[in-house]
């Protein structure tokens, strides 16, 4: 048998990785002040050549590598969403790399093969795959997260995101080998077949089960593994924060869905409570604890674990529409949060990056349009109509509701509710104080396009929300079959 058929459906992820390890040697090869500029250029043509190569693919269900990897519409549908916040994620640098010290080809790079992670964690189909994949994201992240080394903060992150992470990752390995002792297989078609003939669960098989649910968790940042996220959001250099907040959760949810609805599909009652404390904790915690900051890179990592929690109630559903319910969320999310991070990355007070809330004072005065886009973000995210955010909610609170989660929904609404206000109070600053400070524009023409784009989404999700829920609902029918 040929070795290219073998290999097609891996296809995307080949050419990504050879394509950044080519960038690699065009920025070694290439006059310093040159070289940023023009990877940064190759690595964002290579995730779009990828993203062609994941369309021309095709949605059918597809095998490769002796099962280890797998394509189907879901894993089609998860890899647009990563590559477009990936790609997003440089076109938002542009301007930062060049004014804060971080003008260096790495830095393209490094989110390509964090990229390639990501869509080796979506098409996982196994255990050492999933485990690949994960680290993969996670080893570039750690470089990306700590990049400006003459800074304190941004080392701190990176060092507070390693350690967290390794200790997330030997949590999940030692589930994995648990689960691989009772099922005797790290495949996953294997495993569900496994555990779909047992009566009753083994106690070995829970806790390897808790193990390997608290190390996708991490990668989530849903509560009670969510302490790393508002350090290394506040330390990091802005881009990489928006990075985080978009692509890398879409992948660990994409993994999270795997996992839970492929192997361990039959064992619903042994993982629906893990689920659904930590879809609850996620949104308390994520709601109570952003009151209090004043730093917005911080209110927008407490604001994204709040947002995790509401996505992982369609997982606690564990039904087909539970799973439609947080695609369409994921992907609201991911435009919401661009756009938010776009508006940030476009001001500057004093000679230094706006961080606290208090710097938006005034900003409908100063910078109108900067102001209304930055309402129609924090709107979206406070789940208030029309807006694509309320839509994303919807979904999942109908979800749960149709699974008699009646507790979680109503959980979830008063926690939507308890969030509304420091969603709402960034737009009070904006509109109703006084400018306290000159705010310095230094938008560039991809950020502009960013937040007209995301903008426009965001607003234009209720004349045409069914391109989106239609092809949510085909990916979740895709994964379940699977």
């Amino acid at each position: 048998m040929d070795a290219l058929p073998i290999m097609a459906p891996a296809l995307p992820e080949m050419f990504l990785a050879v394509a950044a390890m080519a960038m690699m040697m065009v920025g070694v090869f290439t006059k310093p002040e040159r070289a940023p500029a023009l990877v940064s250029a190759l690595a964002i043509a290579a995730l779009l050549a990828t993203g062609g190569l994941v369309v021309a693919g095709g949605t059918a269900f597809q095998l490769a590598f002796n099962d280890l990897f797998v394509v189907d519409r879901f894993a089609v549908f998860m890899k647009l969403l990563a590559l477009a916040g990936s790609i997003l994620a440089i076109v938002m640098s542009e301007g930062y790399v060049r004014r804060e010290g971080m003008n260096l080809f790495e830095f393209p790079v490094l989110i390509c093969l964090a990229t390639l992670g990501m869509l080796m964690m979506i098409s996982a189909n196994d255990l050492i795959a999933l485990y690949i994949g994960l680290e993969l994201q996670s080893l570039a992240l750690y470089v990306v997260a700590s990049l400006q080394r003459d800074r304190l903060r941004s080392t701190e992150a990176g060092l507070k995101y390693f350690v967290l992470g390794a200790l997330s990752s030997g949590m999940l390995l030692y589930g994995a080998s648990l689960i691989y002792g009772y099922g005797g297989s790290t495949q996953f078609g294997a495993l569900a077949t496994y555990f779909s003939t047992l009566e009753e669960a083994p106690v070995g098989l829970i806790v390897g089960l808790v193990f390997l649910s608290a190390g996708l968790a991490f990668k989530v940042s849903a509560v009670p593994f969510h302490m790393w996220t508002p350090d290394v959001y506040e330390g990091a250099p802005t881009p990489v924060t928006a990075f985080f907040a978009a692509a890398p959760k879409i992948a660990a949810m994409a993994l999270f869905l795997r996992v839970m609805m492929g192997p361990f599909g039959g064992l619903v009652g042994e993982w629906f409570q893990i689920i659904w404390f930590i879809s609850a904790a996620s949104m308390i915690v994520g709601s109570f604890a952003a009151i209090v900051q004043t730093n917005i890179k911080r209110l927008m990592a407490y604001s994204s674990i709040g947002h995790i929690g509401y996505a992982l109630i369609g997982l606690a559903a564990g039904t087909e529409e539970g799973v439609t319910g947080i695609l369409i969320y994921m992907a609201i999310y991911l435009v919401m949060n661009v756009g938010a991070f776009a508006v940030i990355l476009c001001m500057k007070v004093k000679d230094r990056m706006v961080e606290d809330v208090s710097d938006l004072a005034g900003l409908a005065k100063t910078r109108p349009g900067m102001a209304a886009g930055m309402l129609v973000f924090m709107f979206s995210m406070a789940g208030i109509p029309p807006m694509a955010g309320f839509f994303g909610k919807l979904y999942v609170f109908r979800a749960a509701i149709n699974a008699e989660l009646y507790v979680l929904a109503v959980i979830g609404a008063l926690a939507s509710v308890v969030a509304a206000y420091y969603y709402l109070r960034i737009v009070k600053v904006m509109y109703f104080d006084e400018p306290a400070e000159t705010i310095d524009p230094i938008e560039t023409r991809g950020l502009r396009v960013v937040i007209a784009g995301a903008s426009v989404l965001v607003l234009g999700f209720i004349f045409y929300p069914s391109l989106l829920a239609n092809n949510a609902a085909l990916a979740a029918l895709s994964l379940l079959q699977g």
